[in-house]
């Protein structure tokens, strides 16, 4: 076990780097194509990856086709941030961690195993069906993949389980269990039954659209997709000679304890978790240069959180964008996408727009919200919020190197 750092912002704990980063996503599959994608116009009340194959991340397609499709996007992330990294086999080991996470889990296997059982009996149901559906899935699997023999946890809190993945798996590094974690989240939720469960509680768009704060906007667009990112001890990451792409500073959970989908009268939870994040980074509202919202789109959500963003940085604060204009809302996905979206805007120096919203909604409180183009900035902390069914906040400070 290496020893403790003192953080630049908080005294006596371990720094933690950001040392690679994977995605798959509805805008595009990998790093590069991702970030391109999220300066793409997107369409579609369904945001799915398309031509999806599984075969290059698995052994042998027998292999494949045991894995659910969010467990298969959780590792074709890992591959790709684990080489990104600069696959820091060295790393592995009882000091290494996994805290890989989803909102909902293998809904799919679940479907076709119910189908399985109700038109063929209970005798030709899969017995790998419990090892598919289970939302400890994905983390199981990318654990066992790269050896990592630490804490292999998970963490089920609906849209804010990518957040809170990310603002776990800092923790243990930063409190000296782990030197390294692989955290993210990954969802697969696009199924009949998933889409016909959130249609009927009016949850999802009726236009087909995503526009986040917009004055148009009616309700989500449901996509699916993974992102993981390599986090490890800033001592750790300089020793062995690694890139560091970026810095965990904090993170934050509340919850509303209000209402199981509406958000809390003002958005209450979500100002006591930014400022919370604020506390735990050791830095204050004026020091955050980017927000990263949840932004899904629908009209108590956008409402709660401008209104919550204004109370927090004042008006009109920092640069606001959402990225779910283009991605959709991936549910439990949703913050580890955007906490790489975050790292990608740190090195290109760039913010991207809020896709799909032409303007903001003028019955919001006046954030600034990026529209049409890419904005150019100084990178600096940057706050990414992530809002889920249960009254469930989680809010990431991720920094520049």
């Amino acid at each position: 076990m290496s020893e403790p750092v003192t953080s630049g912002f908080r005294p006596g704990r371990r720094r933690v780097a950001i040392t690679g980063v994977g995605v798959v996503s509805s805008c595009g599959v990998g790093r590069d194509a991702f970030w391109a994608g999220l300066h793409q116009p997107a369409s579609g009340a369904q945001r799915d990856v398309t031509g999806w194959d599984p075969e290059p991340y698995f052994a042998s397609p027998k292999e494949a086709r045991r894995a659910d499709r969010f467990q298969q996007f959780a590792l074709a992330a890992a591959a790709e941030a684990w080489a990104h990294a600069g696959a820091p086999a060295d790393a592995a080991g009882p000091m290494a961690g996994t805290w890989i996470s989803s909102g909902v889990g293998g809904i799919g296997s679940y479907e076709t195993q119910v189908e399985v059982l109700l038109n063929r009996g209970a005798r030709r149901v899969s017995p790998f069906t419990v090892p598919m559906l289970m939302g400890n899935a994905a983390g199981a699997a990318v654990s066992m993949r790269y050896g990592l023999q630490g804490p292999c946890e998970n963490t089920a809190t609906a849209c804010a389980a990518g957040t809170h993945s990310i603002g776990n798996g800092a923790r243990m590094i930063m409190d000296g269990r782990c030197d390294l974690v692989l955290a993210g989240s990954a969802e697969a939720a696009s199924t009949p039954t998933g889409v016909a469960a959130f249609t009927n509680m009016t949850a999802l768009t009726s236009s087909g659209h995503s526009t986040p704060f917009g004055a148009e906007r009616d309700g989500f667009v449901i996509s699916e997709g993974a992102a993981v990112l390599v986090l490890e001890a800033w001592d750790v990451a300089v020793a062995r000679g690694a890139t560091i792409l970026a810095e965990v500073l904090g993170s934050a959970s509340t919850a509303d304890a209000h209402h199981i989908t509406a958000p809390a009268p003002g958005g209450a939870g979500a100002i006591r978790c930014m400022r919370a994040a604020l506390s735990d980074a050791g830095i204050g509202p004026a020091d955050i240069a980017q927000i990263n919202a949840h932004g899904t789109s629908t009209p108590l959500n956008d409402a709660a959180e401008a209104t919550a963003c204004v109370e927090v940085f004042g008006q009109p604060g920092p640069p606001v964008t959402s990225i779910k204009g283009v991605t959709g809302h991936s549910l439990g996905a949703a913050g580890s996408l955007e906490a790489v979206s975050v790292v990608l805007s740190i090195l290109h120096t760039s913010i991207p727009p809020t896709m799909g919203t032409v303007a903001l909604d003028p019955q919001l409180p006046a954030i600034d919200l990026v529209l049409g183009a890419a904005r150019p900035w100084t990178p600096g902390p940057v706050i990414s919020n992530s809002f889920g069914f249960g009254g469930h906040n989680g809010s990431v400070i991720i920094g520049p190197a």
